[in-house]
């Protein structure tokens, strides 16, 4: 496979955000062919792979599919791998592991399809086939059709490389940077987010604000691919339009350590000198100086707590508090249960369906601008 030959790349999303990422993609110029549960199919070379990593905020993994073939039983599988051109694209020094699962096939034992893939790669590459490699080759066998992709990402692309401190129940950076593109935001309008934790709300406000891209920090699975090319990388890594935004971003918490956190994790990403945060309760929240904007909360949710009741006055202070002082804002607030929600009094729109979060199924509650 050439530098130059399109393929199918899969785009994964946070389950119930799909729609949101293939507006993303669409909005960074990517081909989006469809959308589908679980993600977003586009078309494309190993460049747009690389772009895809570096610069989609909403997407978890990039899985460039790179090749398919029919195989009704594992004898089949095992001959049609072994035919497979394993080298057009993997090194033999770089070693593999191996993902395959199975549905509506003829082969439904995914452990054995597993090592019948691993030993060609093996055998007919020479290749390290071990668990622990950072590149991951996955293999779908469904209807008896085996797609193979590859995970260009590496590690989930939440991980920005910026966070080192994380708080009690973070959101991820992709759910976050969806979260605030439903709500409207571009980059132009100041955030606020009056329980912040380690700020991630925050972070991902200014980075979009300032054009700096969510990958700039980190490595990538294909960097240890055959089509990689260090020098063209860095370029596109440098081609980022990045600015001073005229607006600030602002966190605050009660919590003396998620404020220390946050700030650290800004002063990592760069983004230090237009964001500030302070410790201080959801009460004594009070708008910043300068145009209205948008404010964005993730509260807790008392489903791992258990007891919700202290919650319903939390969710009431926060509503009262935005009610109040915030005229000209619009509000984001992200939770588990419409009651909590409902107890902030806030005129919230018909919120979308929810969205899957460490095994949450979360809402987000959007207003227009306050009166």
């Amino acid at each position: 496979m050439t530098s130059s030959s399109e393929f199918e790349i899969f785009f994964m999303a946070p389950p119930g955000l799909e729609s949101a990422l293939a507006d993303e993609a669409r909005r960074r110029a990517f081909r989006v062919v469809r959308q589908v549960p679980g993600g977003v199919i586009s078309a494309g070379g190993w460049l747009e792979v690389w772009r895809a990593n570096l610069e989609l905020r909403g997407c978890g993994h990039v899985l460039a599919r790179i090749g398919s073939f029919r195989a009704m039983h594992l004898a089949q599988l095992d001959k049609r791998a072994r035919k497979f051109p394993w080298g057009d694209f993997l090194r033999k020094d770089v070693p593999v592991a191996v993902e395959v699962s199975c549905t509506r096939s003829r082969i439904y034992h995914s452990e054995a399809a597993s090592q019948r893939i691993a030993r060609a790669i093996s055998e007919e590459l020479g290749a390290v086939v071990t668990a622990e490699a950072d590149l991951v080759i996955k293999a779908r066998i469904e209807d008896d059709l085996c797609t193979i992709s590859v995970d260009t990402s590496g590690q989930s692309l939440h991980k920005r490389g910026h966070k080192e401190g994380v708080g009690k129940a973070p959101i991820r950076e992709t759910l976050a940077a969806l979260f605030l593109q439903q709500c409207d935001f571009t980059g132009q309008e100041p955030v606020l987010d009056p329980m912040c934790g380690s700020g991630t709300f925050i972070l991902e406000a200014a980075e979009i604000a300032a054009g700096l891209n969510p990958g700039r920090s980190r490595h990538f699975a294909f960097e240890k691919l055959l089509s990689f090319d260090p020098a063209q990388w860095e370029k596109m890594r440098g081609s980022a339009k990045t600015h001073v935004p005229a607006v600030r971003f602002h966190g605050s918490d009660r919590d003396e350590g998620a404020i220390r956190m946050a700030k650290a994790n800004a002063e990592r990403a760069g983004v230090s000198a237009f964001t500030s945060f302070i410790c201080q309760s959801v009460s004594e929240t009070a708008p910043p100086e300068g145009p209205p904007g948008l404010v964005i909360v993730n509260p807790p949710y008392g489903t791992r707590i258990g007891d919700k009741k202290p919650l319903f006055a939390l969710y009431g202070a926060l509503g009262e508090v935005l009610r109040t002082r915030f005229s000209g804002w619009r509000v984001g607030l992200v939770t588990t249960e419409p009651s909590l929600a409902k107890a902030t009094g806030l005129p919230f729109l018909t919120p979308t369906g929810p969205v899957l979060h460490g095994g949450l199924k979360v809402t987000l509650y959007r207003t227009e601008k306050l009166a």
